[in-house]
């Protein structure tokens, strides 16, 4: 899979098959190899690495939609480019009025110090944060 990076230039991520067929120190060696996800196609062994460094090198942020007394949505996540995961960005990407009923929000995750945190629409969001909008009433 060939990406772009945030300089402009290309890079790529080497997919090696049939992992199931080499022994443990030659995977070994496998996975110290840069740009590189050896997986299993037959076995689905791996998937899981392959998908998490796409999502790295593509510089795209997933966060999660959490309604007022549901639990979190995981299944639909909001994705972001890296370079603009502001809470205005993710409110833009919902829906375009949402941003000014906005009273403050609620996240869960990596980017707060507090779970949850109260945090204003220039909050930069991390991958996999939860969020919660509280509109103004």
């Amino acid at each position: 899979a060939v990406v772009s990076t945030q300089s402009g230039h290309y890079g790529g991520i080497y997919v090696l098959n049939k992992i199931d067929q080499i022994s443990i120190e030659e995977l070994d060696i496998i996975y110290k190899i840069p740009h590189c996800v050896p997986l299993s196609a037959h076995h689905k062994w791996n998937f899981d690495d392959l998908l998490e460094k796409m999502w790295d090198y593509l510089c795209l942020t997933r966060i999660y939609t959490k309604p007022k007394g549901q639990l979190p949505d995981f299944n639909a996540p909001v994705v972001l480019k890296e370079d603009n995961r502001t809470l205005e960005a993710f409110c833009n990407n919902l829906h375009k009025g949402i941003l000014k009923d906005l009273k403050y929000a609620l996240v869960w995750g990596s980017s707060v110090k507090y779970q949850p945190q109260r945090v204003g629409k220039e909050h930069v969001l991390a991958d996999e944060d939860i969020v919660q909008i509280i509109k103004k009433h």
